[in-house]
């Protein structure tokens, strides 16, 4: 079980003016942000990190909705760190999230979800490592 975790706020959430309520809420939970960067993808970077759904029908909204406006991408620190984030953020449909858990705060339907987090320990490393290099993250 690894400590770390990688989320990004997605475009519509920093258009609505919701990074720092959303990071507000990940501290409180306990998290740690070993690294932080606002950016925005272009086609091609959204297209390469969302590959593994490239023959998904959804893919081609997606890549251009994550491309759309900035994100905000962060590598968070904390015991449990993947599971614990993924019930932080709650069901990727915010119809279905938990009440307080960021998509049923701040997602405005399953496709604009307002957070990114992985889903595996593996991802984390991999998500982690297409977005930050090893200089920028900090212990």
């Amino acid at each position: 079980m690894s400590k770390r975790t990688f989320t990004m706020i997605k475009p519509d959430a920093v258009k609505a003016g919701h990074i720092g309520k959303i990071l507000e809420q990940i501290t409180s939970a306990g998290f740690r942000i070993v690294a932080l960067k606002m950016t925005q993808l272009s086609q091609s970077t959204a297209g390469a990190f969302y590959a593994v759904h490239r023959e998904r029908p959804f893919y081609q909204e997606l890549v251009d909705f994550m491309s759309s406006g900035p994100i905000v991408a962060a590598i968070l620190e904390k015991e449990n760190a993947v599971d614990d984030f993924r019930t932080l953020i709650g069901a990727t449909n915010p119809a279905d999230a938990a009440p307080g858990t960021i998509r049923a705060l701040y997602a405005k339907n399953v496709g604009e979800n307002a957070v990114h987090g992985s889903d595996s320990d593996e991802n984390a490393v991999i998500e982690s490592q297409f977005h930050f290099a090893g200089c920028d993250v900090y212990s």
